[in-house]
């Protein structure tokens, strides 16, 4: 396993260095000037803005800014600073990372114990009453889009019941981020309960399970051991991939609930054309990606001992 290990590392260079090129390439290539931008709707002589274009390192071809920006990063783990205000990106990022952090964690508890208990409710009683129910219930999930559910659950558990703040308040408290973590996890619930059933509707019938069965092994055993750790492999891959999803696709959700993490920043950096910010950012979730995906791939290994790595 630690040659494959060691594999994967190494493929993840490249795959890491091609997919922020990508990134810095699209972003540095919309169309608008972020240092026209800081003046507004005042005129500014172009001598003062091409000496404010080349202090911030823009006028250099685009992949010479590329290579200063990743050496920076390597050498000093340095992203840079806003262009709006010369702050730190890495300040920018340590004050909202840990925010959506949190968010994301509670969405993805949520969508790990709901979706996976749906999914096997469904699965164990599949053509059932319960899980026609699910399937129902997961498909009402689905065709609703993010922002509508966030302001269905606002709108009745804030404004009619009371039961909740409509948004969150500076201090970020975890019962506050309830909400909006249902509001992101919903989506993701839907489909790993969804995936749970398929999975275990279909390895019911399999070999392995009337042999089980045969050997009078005890149902929980059969199924706790036999059962779920085989399905849960293509779950397992869903969840892992829906990590780094959660920590990126947030923007609707915290704007909805007025959560200042991840989404906020994203936003406020395509509107401001904080290139700098962005593809700092970019570049942690692309991080994320690629470790979370060899954590998944070490993990098939325990779900399944036939799967060895050479």
């Amino acid at each position: 396993m630690g040659r494959y290990v060691a594999r994967r590392l190494l493929q993840m260079i490249p795959v890491f260095l091609g997919t922020t090129f990508l990134i810095f390439f699209m972003v540095y290539s919309l169309p608008g000037d972020p240092v026209a931008g800081l003046f507004g709707d005042k005129g500014v002589d172009p001598a003062t803005l091409a000496a404010k274009r080349h202090e911030l390192g823009l006028d250099l071809p685009i992949w010479e800014q590329y290579w200063n920006y990743m050496t920076n990063i390597v050498l000093h783990f340095d992203f840079g600073n806003q262009i709006r205000n010369g702050r730190p990106v890495t300040d920018v990022l340590g004050d909202a990372f840990p925010i959506t952090l949190q968010l994301a964690a509670l969405a993805f508890a949520f969508e790990l114990i709901f979706g996976i208990g749906l999914g096997v409710i469904a699965g164990l009683r599949a053509g059932r009453l319960a899980d026609n129910g699910i399937l129902i219930f997961t498909l009402l999930i689905i065709s609703i889009p993010v922002f509508v559910l966030g302001f269905i659950i606002k709108l009745v558990f804030a404004f009619e019941l009371g039961w909740m703040s409509p948004n969150v308040s500076n201090e970020q408290k975890w019962s506050e981020l309830i909400a909006p973590a249902i509001v992101l996890g919903g989506l993701s619930l839907a489909y790993v309960a969804r995936l749970t059933r398929t999975s275990m509707a279909e390895n019911l019938r399999a070999d392995y399970m009337r042999t089980a069965v045969a050997k009078g092994l005890p149902k929980r055993r059969i199924i706790g051991v036999h059962l779920m750790r085989n399905s849960m492999i293509p779950v397992v891959t869903f969840l892992g991939t829906d990590i780094g999803a959660l920590m990126g696709g947030a923007v609707v959700t915290e704007g909805i609930f007025n959560v200042k993490g991840i989404g906020g920043v994203i936003y406020e950096s395509i509107s401001r054309r904080e290139g700098t910010t962005l593809v700092g950012l970019v570049t942690i979730l692309v991080l994320v990606y690629l470790v979370t995906s060899l954590l998944i791939d070490l993990l098939y290994a325990v779900l399944d001992p036939r799967i060895r790595y050479a």
